[in-house]
């Protein structure tokens, strides 16, 4: 029989070890005013689309690069991400609803239906939010995310 006392200080439960660990690192779709790209999770590396990027699969060979390119850098090498700064992105908010339950093609259909009403008389906000939907369906078809 072996008491608590007994236990060697090295080992640990799994409980202490998960909450030890930083998260790992994702990388993340990001589309605003400004900004365009890949981003990592963590630190404020990123990867942007290139003007006039349009053809599926010239954009399906960019998301691949990016995913290489992500995969290499060192979140050392840059400033730790701010967290909560800025509006948040449309497609930030369709990924919720699909963390939520909702199906992916639901989730941007109600985004774009709850846009229409934040920002009536607004077409370029409008066209914006159908865009990063269309978008995060097709990163979702091609198993990007």
């Amino acid at each position: 029989m072996q008491h608590m006392d007994d236990r060697r200080p090295d080992r640990q439960t799994s409980k202490e070890n998960t909450a030890d660990k930083k998260p790992a690192r994702e990388i993340q779709w990001s589309f605003d005013r400004n900004f365009q790209g890949w981003t990592c999770s963590q630190c404020e590396w990123n990867y942007p689309v290139p003007t006039l990027l349009n053809d599926p699969e010239a954009k399906n060979a960019y998301d691949r690069l990016a995913s290489a390119k992500f995969r290499e850098h060192k979140c050392a090498d840059h400033p730790t991400r701010m967290t909560g700064v800025g509006p948040e992105s449309f497609t930030s908010r369709i990924r919720k609803m699909v963390a939520h339950g909702y199906k992916p093609k639901d989730a941007v259909d109600l985004v774009v239906q709850e846009v229409a009403i934040e920002y009536p008389n607004q077409p370029k906000i409008l066209d914006q939010a159908r865009a990063e939907g269309e978008d995060f369906l097709r990163r979702l078809r091609a198993g990007l995310i």
